[in-house]
């Protein structure tokens, strides 16, 4: 979920109730808050909880995860700690980013978070910006010795070693596609949803594409797809990164956003233009 900001940059957390509640009601089962699209490094650590706080009282009925990781073991540990006092449905935790660890200590990182809250973990194996990958063996050790290490959000972009962990990984083990074009490759390796951002739009889209993969219609999941790649090829890139074109398309749609925190932004001239006719094409397979 994007986080929305004010016009002089200030956190709204009104705004923030309204597009969580206005994303549930448009196709995602729920939303994952101070995340990478949620421009999480911008955020202090005050309003990094405050969001928290605001889009679990927005969508009480509604799946909540909370982002609390970080590059420094300790704050991870104490955003964990205090997002499980929140009342999340559980944690996102990012790979530690710039500092580069080995798989020893992602695996003493990832062991210390587990340890501090009762709630599911999903790991975020993003190796483009973080500059580590986890390796499956790694991932195999945490979700076999920590039952609450669950689930990881995938955006390695390597379907084959996707499968491989599935195959390995004890039962109940979930993968989420964390890249939206790898989304149809990871579902055929055995991933079962999306973190999404195109999902921000085109959520009804890629649920059906979802539902039609589940019941075994390929070829319908594989058209659903090829409705989204202008979304997918829009949502970043080196002229406007995640998340600069989802604060594009919140304002087509009249939906808080606002402007990218520097350092994201500014927005390329024409990027609402390219988003308008994007979601022209999309609007007859919303419904």
């Amino acid at each position: 979920m994007a986080t929305p900001f004010a016009d002089d940059g200030a956190l709204d957390l009104d705004g923030a109730g309204t597009l969580a509640r206005w994303l549930v009601d448009n196709g995602n089962d729920g939303v994952v808050v101070a995340g990478t699209t949620g421009e999480s490094p911008t955020l202090t650590a005050v309003e990094h909880l405050e969001l928290i706080r605001a889009v679990r009282e927005a969508i009480p009925d509604g799946v909540v995860l909370g982002g609390a990781g970080s590059n420094d073991t300790t704050h991870a540990m104490a955003m964990t700690r205090t997002a499980t006092d929140m009342g999340v449905d559980g944690i996102l935790s990012v790979t530690p980013y710039y500092n580069r660890p080995s798989q020893a200590g992602l695996l003493a990182h990832y062991a210390a978070i587990a340890e501090c809250t009762d709630l599911p973990i999903m790991l975020y194996d993003i190796p483009g910006r973080t500059g580590r990958k986890i390796e499956t063996v790694t991932m195999l050790a945490l979700a076999e010795s920590y039952p609450n290490i669950v689930a990881v959000k995938d955006a390695a972009g390597h379907p084959g070693a996707t499968a491989a962990l599935l195959a390995r990984a004890p039962e109940g083990f979930e993968v989420y596609s964390g890249d939206d074009n790898m989304t149809l490759p990871l579902l055929a390796s055995g991933a079962v949803g999306v973190v999404g951002v195109a999902t921000h739009w085109a959520a009804p889209i890629m649920r059906r594409m979802l539902d039609a993969f589940d019941s075994g219609d390929h070829a319908e999941a594989r058209r659903l797809n090829a409705l989204m790649i202008p979304s997918f090829e829009f949502e970043t890139g080196d002229a406007a990164p995640n998340p600069v074109p989802t604060k594009t398309m919140l304002r087509i749609l009249g939906l808080p956003g606002g402007a990218c925190r520097p350092p994201m932004g500014p927005e390329p001239d024409g990027l609402e233009d390219i988003g308008r006719a994007i979601l022209d094409e999309l609007e007859p397979h919303r419904g």
